[in-house]
């Protein structure tokens, strides 16, 4: 079976948690437990987040003056690190004869994609208020609410194409774990001149996820976060898992454009688009909801 399996930023930074190396490095070991039976059953393609990387990266760039500082340069910078961890934490767990490659991705956007004009994804590290809006001042970004603290949120235009989608196959075929369009991939889109231009955004993780599986012809697409699956009524007593559903089904919900929204979405799209089956749930059940009995299953339609 060839399975995609994004990481939520969960697997390397939890919210609140310091921002250290210590503690993304064990972050990534407790994933690479979890991956690391898959390999020896599946051709298996990692994805993840890297929002709070990129964040910290811009910062640091902005404040040294390089001019550095877009999120296309970050985003190969912060993949580039993140899949070294992930080979390296994978690699201590399989047989040293098990390759893997991490790819440097690039995704494409539409230049006029609306989304350029309403930034929405948050990245970096959170503020209180009012030390955001000094920042935003100081710096020119835009910042919104994040649960208890403010981010710097930036434009996130859908993605088009994955472009490295050949050499992928041909590193599945030989047997290689792929660690590739991380944080959504590097982004990309090509200019007046019909050059390939870096952009100056951040893709979403879960719909470049649910691009590259479609690009793949995978048989599983599995978005893996921190709790058990989809809830209807989440935070409230009638909170309930939804199971085996349909994405038509999943449609007629509402779920937050900043937590759940963006999986729910790429797991509908993937499903619909290929007929194939994607799953939502915890990532220390990835076995078991590759099995069918943990997360949520989300199957294509009937008839």
């Amino acid at each position: 079976m060839r399975v995609v399996v994004a990481l939520g930023g969960n697997a390397i930074l939890r919210r609140g948690q310091p921002f250290t190396v210590d503690v993304q490095r064990e972050n990534v070991r407790v994933a690479a437990g979890a991956l690391a039976p898959l390999v020896a059953e599946h051709e298996v393609v990692i994805t993840h987040g890297n929002g709070p990387q990129v964040g910290l990266l811009a910062l640091q760039a902005s404040e040294a003056g390089a001019g550095m500082d877009t999120l296309d340069l970050l985003g190969a910078q912060s993949d580039g690190m993140i899949g070294y961890m992930i080979e390296q934490e994978l690699g201590n767990l399989l047989p040293f004869e098990q390759p893997f490659a991490t790819i440097l991705t690039m995704v494409e956007v539409d230049p006029d994609d609306p989304a350029f004009g309403r930034p929405t994804k948050p990245i970096g590290i959170g503020y209180p208020e009012a030390e955001a809006r000094r920042l935003a001042e100081a710096k020119g970004w835009a910042v919104a609410r994040d649960g208890d603290l403010w981010r710097r949120v930036v434009p996130s235009p859908d993605p088009l194409r994955v472009f490295e989608v050949r050499p992928i196959e041909w590193l599945l075929e030989r047997g290689v774990v792929v660690i590739c369009t991380g944080g959504g991939g590097i982004p990309t889109m090509y200019g007046d001149d019909g050059a390939l231009h870096g952009a100056n955004v951040v893709v979403d993780k879960d719909k470049a996820s649910a691009l590259l599986a479609r690009q793949l012809e995978a048989d599983t697409l599995v978005l893996a976060t921190d709790v058990a699956g989809v809830y209807t009524g989440w935070g409230t007593p009638e909170a309930e898992l939804l199971g085996r559903v349909t994405p038509a089904q999943l449609r007629r919900e509402d779920f937050p454009a900043g937590s759940m929204g963006p999986k729910v979405e790429a797991a509908c799209s993937f499903v619909a688009e290929t007929g194939q089956r994607a799953v939502i749930g915890s990532l220390d059940e990835v076995d078991r909801m590759l099995a069918g009995v943990a997360g949520t299953q989300v199957v294509p339609d009937a008839g």
